[in-house]
């Protein structure tokens, strides 16, 4: 069977809080077989933890927040991202602040900090959530489904309606079976527009956003000297986001996931259609023979 796997020693960093430009630390440990993700606030006395799961997501302005109580961890969807794609099940995320830390906006920083750390494969079968038969949530013109499929596709489709944007790859299709998480979707950066920056800060949110952290356009044109990284990067950052709002679900799923200008309020109400159909789904283990996703990377095992 695919086996679960953790980190083999702590990593941290230090960064600024996208939305609330705070400094943070985080600081990620190495959990046990079915721990899952569990975000734990050392600020607090004594110490707060929140465990991923998709019923504890109960914000989703502009980032997937989890709430345990009144206490929270925001913008956790890069960081939960880059564990979906490195097929991280068990770890301990300690931060001294209430969101984590944004790094360049991406996941690559993450990738970066687990590859450092060491993959390390635990003597337990991987569980997976295989979808069974269609779910599909819309607000409006946006949708999102997730469709059987016996492995991991994302299918994104944008429509922004803003000049430079609307002149870059409009939809991106990433198959996990075929390519790798590293090099398809994790370098893709977080995006917003000047327009809007007065009234998110009012808002309490975008307090930290910088040209180093994020793709900024004015009403015309991106601001970034460097430009894009690629020419699919708005969309690829749609699919980060969505790859990291899933996997709040506690387990990886087995499914097409197929979305037109969805974001991380659909997501979340998408898992949660999902679970409410328990005949839509199942939890499976899957034989190491049949591994639905293609990996670069050798874990050591216990």
């Amino acid at each position: 069977m695919i086996k679960q796997r953790t980190i083999k020693q702590t990593a941290s960093a230090v960064g600024i809080g996208l939305h609330s430009g705070r400094k943070v630390k985080l600081v990620m440990r190495p959990a046990p077989p079915d721990t899952g993700i569990v975000f734990r606030r050392v600020d607090i006395t004594p110490a707060v933890d929140l465990p991923s799961r998709a019923e504890s997501v109960n914000d989703t302005r502009l980032a997937t927040t989890l709430n345990e109580g009144k206490v929270i961890v925001s913008t956790i969807e890069h960081l939960m991202s880059a564990l979906n794609g490195l097929a991280i099940d068990n770890l301990i995320v300690e931060i001294d602040a209430p969101e984590i830390p944004i790094m360049d906006g991406s996941g690559a920083t993450f990738v970066y900090l687990i590859r450092n750390a060491g993959i390390l494969e635990q003597p337990v079968p991987r569980r997976f959530v295989r979808v069974k038969k269609t779910v599909e949530v819309r607000d409006g013109d946006k949708w999102a489904r997730l469709e059987p499929h016996n492995g991991m596709i994302l299918d994104f489709a944008i429509a922004f309606g803003h000049p430079a944007i609307d002149s870059t790859v409009q939809h991106a299709v990433v198959d996990l079976g075929l390519e790798t998480y590293e090099q398809a979707v994790s370098r893709a950066r977080t995006f917003g527009f000047v327009s809007e920056v007065e009234l998110l800060r009012s808002m309490g949110l975008a307090k930290g956003g910088t040209l180093e952290n994020a793709i900024v356009m004015d009403e015309y044109r991106v601001l970034n000297v460097g430009g894009l990284r690629s020419d699919d990067e708005f969309v690829k950052h749609k699919i980060l986001d969505a790859m990291g709002d899933l996997y709040v679900l506690g387990h990886p799923l087995l499914a097409r996931y197929v979305a037109y200008k969805s974001g991380h309020a659909l997501n979340n109400r998408l898992l949660r259609a999902l679970l409410a159909e328990t005949d839509a789904w199942e939890i499976a283990e899957v034989k190491a023979a049949q591994r639905p996703f293609k990996e670069d990377d050798a874990a050591v095992a216990l």
